[in-house]
């Protein structure tokens, strides 16, 4: 075997390049794994059970009053009845006598000093040595409304530092068998509770600013 010889037809040359073998065939996917199934949601006694891990119970209250049901309320007293209880206390007071105010009253005056107060204090004030600095007036008010004004006036008073008022209570002309109520409330007033607590003195005023219809009202600093 030597050399092709020149002219020789060869039907197969080149053949090798005409043909076009099929590309290969794709290679098979894995199946994919299913997703994980979500975890079911927690029950609400177990939420409330992680929430609360390592939380130590409050010790029992000696005085009873966890879980105390709520108190109940007290029916409102009437106008009579708180009328009726501000009169008792004071003859109370009066015949025990156990008042905090040295008070003395007749029919033309009314006056009031509170415990460990020079008298010479109230003896100033019933000359009319300090000036007046406000005056409130009740003619033509109830009891029930005069009171809610005293304690107006006098927590007013005191906060912008006004030291001696001017209450004008009337004479009780008009009241039924010329009775002063509201003179006679006045002793209560000025000697009870947030009031009385912001009175050193009172007494009846001079004729030039009411007389026997009104009173002056020493207030602390």
């Amino acid at each position: 075997m030597g050399k092709k010889p020149k002219g020789f037809n060869n039907p197969f040359a080149g053949i090798e390049k005409k043909i076009v073998l099929p590309p290969p065939p794709p290679k098979a996917k894995l199946p994919e794994r299913p997703a994980p199934a979500p975890a079911p949601p927690k029950r609400e006694e177990d939420l409330f059970e992680d929430e609360m891990a390592g939380v130590a119970p409050l010790a029992p209250d000696p005085r009873g009053r966890l879980g105390a049901p709520p108190p109940t309320a007290r029916p409102k007293a009437s106008r009579r009845e708180r009328e009726e209880a501000e009169v008792f206390a004071q003859l109370a007071d009066l015949v025990e006598g156990v008042g905090p105010f040295d008070i003395a009253d007749s029919d033309e005056y009314i006056e009031g000093l509170a415990p460990g107060i020079d008298r010479r204090l109230l003896k100033k004030l019933r000359k009319g040595d300090y000036a007046v600095q406000g005056h409130l007036d009740l003619h033509g008010m109830t009891a029930e409304e005069a009171r809610g004004e005293v304690e107006r006036f006098v927590d007013s008073s005191r906060n912008n530092g006004r030291r001696c008022l001017l209450i004008i209570h009337g004479r009780g002309l008009n009241s039924k068998e010329g009775v002063p109520v509201l003179k006679e409330r006045m002793k209560v007033w000025l000697t009870r509770g947030r009031v009385g607590h912001s009175v050193l003195a009172f007494t009846t005023a001079r004729p030039a600013d009411g007389g026997a219809g009104a009173v002056y009202v020493l207030l602390r600093k």
